[in-house]
């Protein structure tokens, strides 16, 4: 990017040419969702899987010695992912995504998007963002760029969101003492997201939490619709799914707590 920002544009077939920060960014972010996206659902209906996406940036067979380099390797990798869409290039304007996410309409192809960012101002944080020296990717995605839409879209300022974080954190207990009955805490363990969640039967104040661990599956595997390829301990874990909701409706209906 720095000093050859029309080529990077020609490389990743981008509409515009990235020349302000804000449109850098966006670029950085959408090349950094492509792995996001595999590492989160790995072969829940993403294009590649975990094993697949690892093969383009690392192979070391002969097919790819000319894209041993690894800016090559992203920019063949970014070209499979963009033939899959209807779009003639990638759209890298953060003016027309804040635009976008401003829409409130119910047509607007960014709804999930905007509620999901509101609750990330009010509720959870959870930004992922590339500021320390170990990340692989850029480090532009800093966490002041990811919260700037707090304010941006909702009037929230960024200096409230650590009390905000907090609060949900004591009023939910938090990952180590969660007060919350009737809940039951699925997690797969190829999800990056299980580190924020409930995984442990018991709490620190001894308490039991009802949680299920698919071991060999991704994001939300278990809210998917059934398929044949579906593995064992997934099948097993919606079995299990079924007789907790099972027990907690017929106690509801026989007036317990």
């Amino acid at each position: 990017m720095s000093g050859n920002a029309s080529q990077v544009a020609m490389d990743f077939g981008c509409c515009t040419i990235p020349k302000n920060l804000d449109d850098q960014i966006e670029l950085m972010q959408n090349l950094a969702d492509i792995v996001m996206g595999t590492v989160q659902y790995n072969e829940e209906g993403v294009l590649m899987s975990i094993n697949e996406l690892c093969g383009v940036m690392t192979n070391k067979s002969k097919a790819y010695e000319e894209e041993m380099e690894a800016y090559n390797r992203l920019v063949k990798l970014a070209k499979i992912y963009h033939s899959t869409s209807e779009e003639p290039c990638l759209d890298i304007s953060h003016e027309k995504t804040v635009k976008d996410m401003m829409d409130t309409s119910l047509p607007s192809g960014r709804r999930a998007e905007r509620q999901w960012t509101y609750q990330t101002c009010t509720e959870f944080g959870f930004y992922q963002t590339c500021e320390d020296a170990t990340c692989p990717f850029s480090g532009m995605m800093t966490l002041q760029a990811q919260t700037q839409f707090c304010p941006m879209l909702f009037g929230i300022s960024q200096h409230s969101l650590p009390g905000r974080i907090a609060f949900t954190n004591t009023y939910y207990g938090e990952n180590v003492k969660p007060h919350t009955p009737r809940v039951l805490y699925v997690n797969g363990g190829v999800d990056p997201w299980k580190e924020l969640s409930v995984v442990q039967d018991r709490t620190e104040d001894g308490e039991k939490a009802q949680t299920i661990f698919i071991r060999d599956t991704a994001h939300c595997a278990d809210m998917m619709s059934r398929k044949v390829t579906d593995r064992c301990s997934l099948k097993k874990a919606r079995e299990e799914i079924e007789k907790h909701v099972v027990s907690w409706l017929k106690m509801a209906a026989a007036g317990e707590d």
